[in-house]
């Protein structure tokens, strides 16, 4: 597939790019200009902008995000070791929100399959519709995980739009939606019906003071990730000014770096995805230095992957049996010994195995093989049961 069609030159890069340091990131990327669509051959990550609102028949100015965010990313230098980057620019408007909506989808498919993980820029977060989308053309359920203060069902019969993209991926049939993620939502902002719908669904969502009181417990549920999407807003107003809806509780900005470093050194994540970040209403380029460190956290977890996944090679894990009282089966864990990091191996029907082989190894923390010593089944093992079976 040719992906140049979709795509047009930044406009403030593909002319001409500035004197960027040897050791910059900008120096050592491979970018759609006016003469030519990078290479693809060897990349790792390509970035791309989207300058596109769903929803909004007058695109808010998130539209103009991409630019403002490549401007300070490619100031940052590069994270150690080696990375292959390009940049493909920016997808042209489609004649119509299907047409953009197809051409992202297929470009962020054809990148997965490639083995090139997708990092959008931009726009409105009704795309993360079109980032499940992806997943569906490739065929393979997924687990999608938010960093947003809400849950953005929407009201019924709602549109596609920022406020209402999870009902349009939950109502989808076929469903290729595993799992969804929440992280720091903010129990004010969300009204007790989505609250006890997540609870039925055993999705995985996490209030903001759970999350910021144990950032690096967070870990396990980006491991677990096939693709994130980062509204902005999540981020508190002091801290990120520029977004759609700044309000004064959220993440500061150390702690959602240290998520997105916790996305990129996950080998299950395949795509990411930066929204709702409104250049004019940033102060001084502070939104936009932020989402570049952002992007710059999850590279250099990126560089640092170990490939030690329990599907790939068990002879690196040490796997611990542990029986728990009054329930038939044992718990399963495997120990990584190249990271130390732990699994559980939730059980399922043999007839579901091709849908659900990705599924039933799932990541978890030491206090999840302690729990299950203590005999407490972990919540995280009990959510993946009740979906398996």
């Amino acid at each position: 597939m040719d992906l140049s069609i979709y795509f047009q030159p930044s406009e403030r890069f593909g002319r001409s790019q500035p004197d960027w340091s040897i050791h910059a990131l900008g120096a050592n990327t491979r970018f759609h200009t006016t003469n030519r669509f990078p290479e693809l051959e060897g990349a790792e990550v390509a970035i791309l902008g989207v300058l596109d609102d769903p929803g909004h028949a007058r695109p808010r100015s998130v539209v103009k995000a991409p630019d403002a965010v490549r401007a300070e990313l490619y100031e940052l230098f590069l994270p150690p070791g080696n990375l292959q980057l390009v940049d493909l620019g920016d997808l042209h408007p489609g004649n119509s929100a299907q047409d953009t909506q197809h051409a992202l989808a297929e470009t962020l498919a054809q990148l997965m399959r490639m083995n090139i993980v997708p990092i959008v820029l931009g726009g409105g977060q009704g795309h993360t519709f079109t980032q499940y989308l992806a997943y569906e053309k490739l065929e393979r359920t997924a687990n999608l995980v938010c960093i947003d203060p809400r849950f953005d069902l929407g009201d019924p019969g709602q549109g596609l739009a920022d406020t209402s993209y999870l009902s349009h991926i939950v109502l989808r049939q076929p469903n290729y939606l595993f799992n969804y993620s929440n992280l720091g939502y903010q129990t004010y902002l969300i009204d007790q019906p989505g609250i006890e719908l997540m609870d039925r669904l055993f999705f995985d969502v996490h209030r903001l003071g759970e999350v910021r009181g144990a950032v690096a417990d967070m870990e396990p549920v980006l491991r677990n990730a096939d693709t994130l999407s980062v509204d902005m807003s999540a981020i508190r107003r002091s801290d990120a000014p520029g977004t759609s809806r700044p309000g004064p509780n959220g993440f500061h900005g150390e702690e959602v770096c240290q998520l997105m470093r916790y996305a990129g050194v996950s080998e299950k994540v395949t795509s990411l995805a930066i929204y709702e970040l409104d250049p004019d209403r940033d102060v001084n380029g502070t939104t936009a230095q932020l989402a570049a460190q952002m992007v710059w956290c999850f590279l250099d977890g990126h560089r640092s992957r170990t490939n030690d996944l329990p599907w790939m090679d068990r002879k690196k894990f040490t796997k611990f049996h542990v029986p728990i009282k009054g329930h038939d089966q044992e718990l399963v864990f495997y120990k990584s010994m190249v990271s130390d990091r732990w699994w559980m191996d939730v059980p399922y029907r043999a007839e579901q195995e091709a849908r659900f082989e990705r599924h039933h190894l799932v990541p978890c923390s030491i206090g999840d093989y302690q729990a299950a010593c203590r005999e407490e089944v972990p919540d995280r093992w009990w959510r993946t049961f009740q979906k398996l079976s």
